[in-house]
């Protein structure tokens, strides 16, 4: 049985708020105002602020990693088209 997708502005919320949390995360891990590991908590401040949301978007949308790899693939050949036309033209 197929799970019931949820309704688009219910799912654009959550994707939204997902990225927020994985933003903020991130930028309080660079930012060192809270640190990656400590003694008393362990992974545990990383987990929640990085490893966490990455989870829940990858929960909201599977194909996520098949799309950023595919961008990347074709940014990546028009790159090298262009360094080629570059050099012999």
């Amino acid at each position: 049985m197929r799970p019931q997708l949820l309704s688009s502005p219910h799912h654009q919320g959550l994707l939204a708020a997902t990225v927020s949390w994985l933003c903020a995360g991130g930028f309080l891990l660079l930012t060192t105002l809270v640190p990656v590991r400590t003694a008393l908590l362990g992974w545990t401040p990383a987990f929640w602020l990085l490893a966490a949301p990455l989870i829940v978007l990858l929960a909201l949308q599977p194909s996520l990693p098949q799309q950023l790899l595919r961008r990347r693939r074709l940014q990546r050949l028009h790159a090298v088209h262009t360094v080629h036309g570059v050099i012999w033209h």
